[in-house]
């Protein structure tokens, strides 16, 4: 067992963390255990690029997975393979049912270890399984660019496959995947830095795609902050208004403290043109909140429906009264919010 405990050296994104390995009598016989990183809604690459079926059941044509796609499997795989091989292990399993796609185009080598452990009493040397992991990964490579799943598990010729990638992929990329699948003339060893200096280029381009999807999620992610935050604002001026019967408190009351929170709320959701029809601005409601959230020193009047009320009220002195009111709406419950 570790053996699989060793697998937790390796702490790279390519690969699916090894959380514990055991053996247990639970299910009535002696089982074997693995706890892996578990990412929700993931798919395996059979699901992605080898499972298409019509309506009826029947499998249907594949579209040629594109270029720009395999490289970033490439690169992702090599990166994964090298934090392995320098923590003095192999991945021995790439099969496609095993690697996993846990968001676009983005993959992890999953099920590393479990070989260590089953096939443990054939005690094969580092290096030779290392040298393997090279085959592993080019006939992973192979079998989604040629639509063969049986390439990737079997001992099916591959020159074939192999000359069928002049038709839809360039030189280098054929190159790429000749030299994973050559073996090392022995005593000489592949070596995967070399490998990485090869595909240098490559590796920069995926860099650069890599950060605009980062600057994607962040922009996404802060525009849903944004959101949150003004939802937030919206709950508390819901929760605060029309309470003039709370623990009957004068200051819940139309002519109260709180008053003023009623017609900020009127002035943002409820106005109405020279005819009395609604108008609904969102731009309005926006930037209302955006400054009442901010405390912003900007003076507005606030007329009351019947119009025999008018008030002058900054934003400072509104969000200071949303805050209090909040506030006494908590204490009796003690909760947070």
């Amino acid at each position: 067992m570790q053996s699989a405990k060793n697998w937790k050296r390796v702490d790279n994104a390519g690969v699916v963390s090894v959380i514990d390995a055991f053996t247990t009598r639970a299910f009535g016989d002696s089982s074997l255990i693995f706890v892996y990183n578990y990412y929700p809604l993931s798919k395996t690459l059979v699901e992605t690029h080898f499972t298409n079926t019509n309506r009826y059941g029947n499998r249907i044509a594949t579209a040629v997975v594109s270029e720009q796609i395999l490289w970033g499997y490439i690169v992702q795989i090599a990166n994964a393979v090298k934090a392995i091989h320098a923590a003095n292990l192999a991945a021995r399993c790439m099969d496609p049912s095993k690697v996993l796609v846990t968001d676009k185009n983005r993959i992890r080598l999953n099920a590393c270890s479990i070989l260590d452990v089953v096939q443990f009493e054939a005690d094969r040397p580092m290096v030779e399984l290392q040298q393997e992991d090279f085959i592993l990964f080019g006939k992973l490579i192979l079998a989604i660019a040629t639509n063969n799943l049986n390439l990737a598990s079997s001992n099916t010729p591959l020159k074939g496959s192999l000359e069928s990638l002049k038709r839809n992929y360039s030189v280098e990329f054929r190159d790429t995947v000749e030299w994973l699948l050559t073996p090392a003339i022995a005593p000489e060893a592949k070596d995967l830095n070399e490998f990485i200096r090869g595909i240098s280029g490559q590796i920069m381009t995926s860099y650069d795609n890599s950060l605009h999807a980062n600057d994607t999620a962040i922009g996404t992610l802060s525009q849903e902050l944004e959101n949150g935050r003004l939802f937030r604002l919206i709950a508390k001026l819901g929760t605060i208004n029309e309470r003039p019967e709370y623990e009957a408190d004068v200051k819940w009351s139309e002519v109260g403290e709180r008053y003023i929170l009623k017609l900020f709320r009127d002035y943002v959701f409820h106005q109405v043109n020279a005819d009395g029809k609604p108008v609904v601005d969102l731009a309005h409601i926006l930037e209302c909140m955006n400054k009442l959230d901010a405390g912003s020193s900007q003076q507005i009047k606030l007329v009351s429906r019947d119009d025999q009320d008018c008030m002058i009220v900054s934003y400072k002195e509104l969000k200071k009264q949303v805050d209090l009111a909040f506030g006494e709406l908590l204490k009796p419950s003690g909760k947070r919010y």
